[in-house]
């Protein structure tokens, strides 16, 4: 098997993974207080980032409602509005909810 096979074999094994939606939210280590979280998601305003081919509507959705739901700031998530290539290069849409009871 040649080098280029095997790279573009263990290229398409691992790009699935590389689109999968995420809430766009992350701890910062050695930090507290309010600086804790870094990332345009707020406890009651989640940010999803996502690909719009490869992840549903729905799914974003649901991930947007338990981040809710987690953090006690709501039931649900409500849609307010979508940004495209803010996010990373394989999930370059950005969808913003704000929590509501």
């Amino acid at each position: 098997m040649s080098r280029l096979m095997l790279f573009f074999l263990l290229l398409s094994v691992t790009a699935c993974s590389l689109t999968d939606a995420f809430v766009d939210r992350r701890r910062e280590a050695g930090r507290t207080g309010n600086a804790l979280y870094v990332g345009s998601s707020k406890t009651d305003a989640p940010v999803v980032c996502y690909n719009k081919l490869t992840t549903d509507f729905a799914k974003v959705q649901q991930m947007a409602d338990e981040e809710c739901v987690r953090h006690n700031t709501g039931v649900r998530a409500e849609f307010d509005e979508e940004d495209v290539f803010s996010c990373r290069i394989l999930t370059p849409a950005k969808a913003k909810f704000h929590c509501v009871r």
